[in-house]
């Protein structure tokens, strides 16, 4: 049998690899991947950062346009938010703090949801979307929680982002919005489209984009950031019709890869 043989790389070409940091379909995700150790890194080196001057100045603009934007989903404790932000996926928040409510009355602990039947769990949370997923997500977080840190939601990023449907941004989510840790920047649909427009990125993977923007921005700012650039999002700077015109941060924006309609003469 002949032994197939590799193509020659020429000096200096860059060879493609497979991205290692999304995740699977069901929800489970890969330990030690290269985009966390890189995330880690990046963490060291932000933290002994000030932030960029472009960063500096968005942050500053945001924070004054919206002082109060604040995590929009319902929670009375981090175990709530960490559940509500792994329903949050595909949802809107909206949706989710409607079905959360029903959802807390019946199985209000870690030790609770752990042992809920999935069949249960799942009619519950069907309108959410990818209920069949999330379900075993929510279930295999909570048996985590259980088994690991006695129900209790743990403080540490390194611990979250080992359980079962969490990752940086669920991990980012719960940190800053329950325990007020800094320990890096939420990156959605919204923060992602946006801060590429304002040139704080060029990256489209949410982990590198995270790693830019907390090289970009004074840490002071990681935990509020991502709100106030989703309210800003949803208000003005739209996915399809961005109100440049009306834009309150158009004086710091290049626009990159934004397409404004063109007037027609007459």
């Amino acid at each position: 049998m002949t032994t197939p043989r590799r193509r020659p790389v020429r000096p200096g070409a860059v060879v493609p690899r497979a991205d290692r940091t999304s995740p699977r379909p069901n929800g489970s995700r890969r330990s030690g991947t290269r985009g966390e150790a890189a995330g880690t890194k990046a963490e060291g080196k932000a933290g002994r950062q000030a932030g960029t001057e472009a960063g500096k100045a968005v942050a500053r603009r945001l924070a004054r346009l919206y002082p109060h934007a604040h995590c929009s989903l319902d929670f009375g404790s981090p175990f709530e938010l960490l559940v509500a932000t792994i329903l949050s996926a595909q949802c809107t928040d909206k949706r989710v703090n409607a079905v959360t409510v029903g959802l807390f009355s019946h199985w209000p602990t870690a030790a609770a949801l752990a042992a809920a039947p999935t069949g249960d769990l799942e009619a519950v949370i069907r309108s959410t979307g990818f209920f069949r997923a999330k379900a075993r997500s929510i279930r295999g977080c909570c048996q985590g929680l259980v088994e690991r840190h006695g129900g209790e939601v743990p403080r540490s990023l390194d611990d979250l982002v080992l359980l079962p449907g969490v990752g940086r941004k669920t991990a980012n989510v719960v940190l800053g919005s329950a325990f007020g840790q800094a320990a890096g920047v939420v990156v959605d649909t919204h923060v992602g489209r946006i801060s590429r427009r304002l040139g704080l990125t060029r990256q489209t993977d949410p982990v590198r984009v995270e790693q830019d923007l907390m090289a970009a921005l004074p840490r002071r700012h990681w935990i509020a950031f991502s709100h106030r650039l989703i309210e800003h999002g949803r208000t003005v700077c739209t996915a399809r019709r961005p109100r440049c015109e009306a834009c309150p941060l158009a004086d710091l924006c290049p626009r990159v890869g934004v397409r404004l309609p063109t007037r027609r003469p007459g």
